[in-house]
This record gives structure tokens, C-alpha cells and sequence, in this order.
């Protein structure tokens, strides 16, 4: 049982912590970054050291092999997905007028909007001024160097540190690990213990199960949305294979965006039919091979709590926020989960409800066995 003074201890170093997160942020992406890829590493590298090979060799090997599969991805989409960019640019003008030709009318009609012509037109001249001065992406990136030379290289420095991070955090991870848990005072270590183990398993399945599910989704999407003749294909497939880590999001993205596209290239209603073929046949995958295969049912967070931890980590802490939030929040659902059920076994809530002594028991009983 903790005392009132180390209660107070406890309060005092999370306060600065928080502190500490909330000052230090703009220099901890690349930190935070690179832990998660050596989180995400560690069960191959002990996978490699049980054939024995060294902690260090392990960690190149991964590395190599991460190289070789991330490299070629990144040259082959990145070419492609400027491409089909440019190619928007090009042609929202006429998307734009084929809508004023055929939803205008229907607005009128039916709500009494009418769109004046001097708005549609600045509309699209402000977007293709916008577009044609970025121009294509090293033009672009070539310019932001020479007019924020600093922020650039910031970023270059945060991108090379990255890598640098996790492979020394990679190959002292079990170390470190260790000499936390030494560090746990001898009276909660269990209790720290079990959440963290449980933390683990809920991190393991979105970290490294969600994030092949969404590069799967993404290129059945594009795959699907390809065949269907759409020209935006891979811009469209990969967004909602992005989207995707929130229940359904990526799934009504995914279809609003690649009906209005599908319907503003080919004029064609019926194509939105072979649309929905498209995302329906890729749900299909994902529930019935994809998520018990890579998930499981390990993660349990509620879709709307996904979205807030999302916007909360963004507004609190920019990008470096948004990236920590689902790994911070799963850890608090898991502690949550307990503390609830801590609460309920608790003379504050009263008598514990039939059920919770009925999963102790089964509890008990099963670490008996």
C-alpha cells in the first residue's frame, strides 16, 4: 500500500513529466519516433538472437531488411502519387464546371441556391495559381530551403536522427527495459508489471497488426479502385488505408471520396456500383482474414475514442502529439480497465457485483491450473 508522502512523490513526477512533454515536445519527435520503430523491432531482434547471433548483428539485420523493403516502396510511390497530385490539379477546373453544370440546377431548384459565376471562377483560378506556383515536390521542397533554410534542416537533422535512435535504443532495448524494472519500487512492481504486460499486448496488436492492415487496405484499395478505371486510384486507396486505424473512417472516406471522383471523370452513375463492389469486397478481407490474422480482438478501443485521442494529441502537441496518442491512450484504457475494476471490488462502490467475483474466481482457478 503506498504512503501518503510517496503518493505525493508519484504526483510530483508526473506533474513534471507532463511538464517536460508539454515544453520539450518540439524536439521529441525524433526521440519518440524512434522508440516506436525499436518497440516495434525488439520481437524480431530476439527471434534473431535465439539462433545466436549477436544483439548488435540482430539489429543491423533488421535494419538491412527494413531498408530493403521501405526503399523501393518509397521510389515507387512517391513518383506515382506526385503524378496522379499533378494530374488533380489539371483537371479540377473541368471537374469544377461539370459540377456548377449539374448541381447547380438541382440547387436552385430544390433549396433556391444560386452560385453566382464570378465565385466558381475565382474559385478555380485560386486553385490553380495555388497548385501552379508549388509546382512538383523538389521544386516545392527547393523553395521552402531557401525561404525557411533552418526549418528544413531541422527536419533533415530530426529525419536522420530517427534512425540513429533506434538503432541504439533497438540494441539496448532489453537492457533498458530490465533497468526500469529495477527501478520499480518493490511494492507495486506486480501491479506495474501485470499493466505493462497488458499494455504491451493492446500496443503490440495496433502498432504492429493495425499498421499492416492499413498498407494491406490501402493497396487492395488502390488495386480495386484501379481496375474500376479510376485515375486517382493510389492517391484515393492509400488515404483511406491510411484512415483506416479509426473503425470505418477510412471505409466512408474511402467511398465519398472515390464515388465523387469515379462520378466527376467518367459522368456515369452506375460506376459508383462498381465502387462500392470495390470497398465491400475489401471489408470482406479485412474482417475475415485481415484483422483476426495480424489484430485479433487485443486492442478495444472504442472508435470515438480513437478520433478524440487523435485530435487531442494533435491540439496539445502538434504532429509529435498525434503520433503518441493512440500508444499513450491505449495505456490509459488498460489502466482504466483496471482501476475500474479496483473501484468496483472497492468498499466506495459498495458490495462487488456478482459477475466481477465470478471472473475472479475464474481468475483464480485458472492460475491454479
Amino acid at each position: 500500500m503506498m504512503t501518503q508522502s510517496s503518493r505525493w512523490f508519484w504526483l510530483t513526477i508526473g506533474i513534471i513529466s507532463a511538464g517536460l512533454l508539454y515544453f520539450l515536445a518540439p524536439i521529441l519527435l525524433p526521440f519518440v519516433a524512434g522508440a516506436l520503430l525499436a518497440y516495434l523491432g525488439d520481437p524480431l531482434v530476439d527471434r534473431l538472437e535465439k539462433f545466436n547471433i549477436s544483439r548488435t548483428l540482430s539489429v543491423v539485420v533488421v535494419f538491412f531488411i527494413a531498408f530493403l523493403i521501405v526503399l523501393p516502396i518509397l521510389l515507387f510511390l512517391i513518383p506515382l502519387l506526385e503524378s496522379q497530385i499533378r494530374l488533380l490539379i489539371t483537371k479540377a477546373p473541368s471537374y469544377i464546371d461539370w459540377l456548377m453544370v449539374n448541381l447547380e440546377p438541382t440547387l436552385q431548384e430544390t433549396f433556391g441556391v444560386n452560385i453566382p459565376a464570378l465565385e466558381v471562377e475565382q474559385l478555380k483560378s485560386t486553385f490553380t495559381d495555388y497548385f501552379s506556383h508549388a509546382g512538383s515536390f523538389f521544386k516545392s521542397l527547393l523553395r521552402t530551403v531557401t525561404h525557411s533554410g533552418f526549418v528544413v534542416i531541422g527536419w533533415a537533422a530530426n529525419l536522420f536522427l530517427i534512425p540513429v535512435i533506434s538503432f541504439y535504443l533497438l540494441r539496448d532495448w532489453d537492457r533498458l527495459v530490465a533497468y526500469i524494472h529495477d527501478l520499480l519500487p518493490r511494492d507495486v512492481e506486480p501491479t506495474i508489471s501485470l499493466l505493462a504486460k497488458e499494455s504491451d499486448e493492446v500496443l503490440g496488436a495496433f502498432l504492429r497488426g493495425q499498421m499492416m492492415v492499413m498498407l494491406a487496405l490501402g493497396t487492395i484499395y488502390s488495386i480495386g479502385l484501379k481496375l474500376v478505371g479510376l485515375e486517382f486510384s493510389l492517391l484515393i486507396g492509400m488515404l483511406a488505408g491510411l484512415l483506416s486505424f479509426i473503425p470505418y473512417m477510412g471505409l466512408i472516406v474511402g467511398i465519398v471520396v472515390a464515388g465523387a471522383a469515379v462520378l466527376l471523370q467518367t459522368h456515369d452513375p452506375m460506376n459508383l456500383l462498381w465502387v462500392g463492389a470495390v470497398f465491400v469486397a475489401a471489408q470482406m478481407v479485412e474482417g475475415t482474414v485481415l484483422t483476426p490474422l495480424l489484430v485479433g480482438d487485443r486492442i478495444g478501443l472504442h472508435p470515438v475514442a480513437v478520433i478524440f485521442a487523435v485530435l487531442a494529441g494533435g491540439q496539445l502537441f502538434g504532429f509529435f502529439g498525434i503520433l503518441l496518442a493512440l500508444p499513450v491512450f491505449a495505456v490509459i484504457a488498460v489502466v482504466m480497465r483496471h482501476l475500474n475494476k479496483s473501484y468496483k471490488g472497492s468498499h466506495l462502490y459498495g458490495s462487488p457485483p456478482d459477475s466481477l467475483i465470478a471472473a475472479d474466481d475464474d481468475d483464480a482457478s485458472s492460475k491454479a491450473s
